[in-house]
């Protein structure tokens, strides 16, 4: 896989749902500014800045939608804190032939394509660091 394409695209914070307002104001305050939408069928509420590169994401009190259960699990081991770092990659598949090379484990997947949009992100663990690959014409 070539690295031509690849680059940094955003970092997301894990916060409690009780710190999200918080959290949300003070980046809010820094000059951020937040697309919010609560993801039902992840359990999670997020808070994204696509443009400056953050997002924030809290699981939804009592969902037991699978990621929900990882960032739930996530602030009770760690507290508030990078959850991962997305890069954008020219293709999210073979960004992960090349961490599983280096052992990674895959900790979530979606994708979807239509109406000549698509996405692909791949959200594993490989050498320690939380990464993301993130392959998408979507702005």
């Amino acid at each position: 896989m070539s690295a031509d394409g690849s680059q940094l695209h955003h970092v997301v914070f894990a916060v409690t749902p009780e710190h999200r307002v918080t959290t949300a104001k003070l980046f809010t305050e820094l000059g951020f500014t937040f697309d919010e939408a609560e993801l039902t069928e992840l359990g999670v509420r997020v808070h994204l800045d696509w443009n400056r590169g953050v997002e924030l994401i809290s699981p939804l009190p009592g969902s037991t939608a699978s990621v929900a259960a990882k960032v739930n699990d996530f602030l009770e081991r760690q507290g508030d804190g990078v959850y991962t770092v997305v890069l954008r990659v020219p293709d999210a598949s073979a960004a992960e032939s090349v961490a599983e090379r280096y052992g990674s484990t895959t900790r979530f997947r979606q994708g979807f394509s239509g109406e000549g949009s698509y996405l692909d992100e791949i959200d594993l663990a490989v050498l320690g660091l939380p990464l993301t690959f993130l392959s998408t014409n979507v702005s």
